[in-house]
Order: structure tokens, then C-alpha cells, then sequence
């Protein structure tokens, strides 16, 4: 499965739920390759931390910040049983390609409206890309969130449409932000943390619903 992640606004967690759903994939026995397509290299950043710290590769992180990226992510699919997009943060001419390139994109949320109206035209591309791709899918998921709010809550309940949000939300921890500065994920920083059990089930909630 090619699973693309997109949102037009930055500092959602875009990049840290790409890597952390690969490595889950991964860490589960499957060969999966991530293709950075943000032109900030986020992804390959942190592989390459992750490097410079002596942690073993869990999977092949490579830069593709092209327009043809629908064209050639197919290719790395071949080899691999699951390929994460790590999109860019606008609506481009690269965003498209990488909702042509994916069966599944997932649009990481904030729990703002802000998040929610900014997500609009990500929306819009993915109907259109629907037109050549009836068999595409799509999902919001609730991201950053602080524990015992109701404001992710409140944001579930108005993502209703078309495109709905996934059951697991992930919270605002200090692991994740670690997890950046070091390479790694936060299973391996805390396996039995409250963060590595929220992206365990994120990941099996993907896989488990077909999406």
C-alpha cells in the first residue's frame, strides 16, 4: 500500500507520523521504504540522525521532490510491501502528483479549526483525484492533541463528510519531540509509553480497516 501524508499547513506532525507508521510497518515485519517529497528533507533529516547516532536502518528513506512522483513512487512499490509519502506542506503541483501516487492519504490535524479550515483545498485535490482514481482513500487524523481536553473531541465530531477522522488520536508528548532530536521512534525510546501504544494502534487501525 502507498500511503501519502499531506496538509497544507506546516507544523502538524506530518513528517513524525511518517516515520513513526513506517517504523511501526516495519518494526511488524514488512519492507517499507518512506520517499521524502517535502522539499525541507524533514524525513531524511532524521534518517540521518538516526544514522549519525549508530541505530540500525529500519527502512529506506529517500528525497523525491518531483512532479512525476506518481510516475515513479509505482516502481519503489514493487519492492516494497508498504511506501509512506511524506508530502509537502502546500498545495502544489507536487501535492497532486502525491495523491495520484497513493491508495491511502492521511491529512494530520492539529485540534484547532484552524487545522480543519486549512485542510480545505487538500480536500478539494483529492475529490479531483478521485475522478481518475474512484478506488482512493482518505482520513483525517487528530494529531498533537493535549490529554484530557475535549477539544479533540469537539474536532472529531465536526470532521464528518466525505472524509472522516480515524478512531486513534495522538496526543502532544515530550517523546515525540525527542524522538526528532535522536532518530528514533518512540517505541524505542519507551515501548511501553502512552506515545509508542497510541502510533501501535494508529498503525493497526490503518492496516486493520483496509485503509
Amino acid at each position: 500500500m502507498i500511503i501519502g501524508l499531506l496538509n497544507q499547513k506546516g507544523g502538524v506532525g506530518k513528517t513524525t507520523l511518517a516515520t513513526h507508521i513506517a517504523g511501526e510497518l516495519a518494526l511488524s515485519g514488512s519492507r517499507v521504504a518512506v520517499v521524502d517529497a517535502d522539499p525541507q528533507g524533514s524525513a531524511l533529516d532524521w534518517a540521518q540522525t538516526r544514522s549519525q547516532m549508530g541505530l540500525p536502518r529500519l527502512f529506506a528513506v529517500s528525497g523525491l521532490a518531483r512532479e512525476v512522483l506518481h510516475q515513479e513512487v509505482p516502481d519503489i512499490a514493487r519492492s516494497h510491501d508498504h511506501v509512506i509519502i511524506d508530502g509537502p506542506p502546500r498545495v502544489t503541483a507536487l501535492a497532486r502528483s502525491t495523491i495520484l501516487a497513493s491508495d491511502l492519504i492521511l491529512i494530520p490535524v492539529q485540534p484547532s479549526s484552524y487545522d480543519v479550515w486549512a485542510s480545505t483545498e487538500i480536500v478539494t485535490l483529492i475529490g479531483e483525484a478521485r475522478i481518475f482514481k474512484p478506488a482512493l482513500k482518505a482520513a483525517f487524523v487528530v494529531n498533537r492533541c493535549i490529554t484530557g481536553t475535549v477539544v479533540g473531541r469537539d474536532l472529531r465530531d465536526a470532521l464528518t463528510g466525505d472524509i472522516g477522522p480515524l478512531e486513534t488520536v495522538i496526543g502532544q508528548r515530550v517523546a515525540f519531540a525527542e524522538s526528532v532530536a535522536t532518530g528514533r521512534l518512540v517505541r524505542e525510546l519507551d515501548a511501553r509509553g502512552q506515545a509508542a501504544k497510541e502510533i501501535a494502534a494508529l498503525a493497526a487501525e490503518i492496516m486493520g480497516r483496509g485503509i
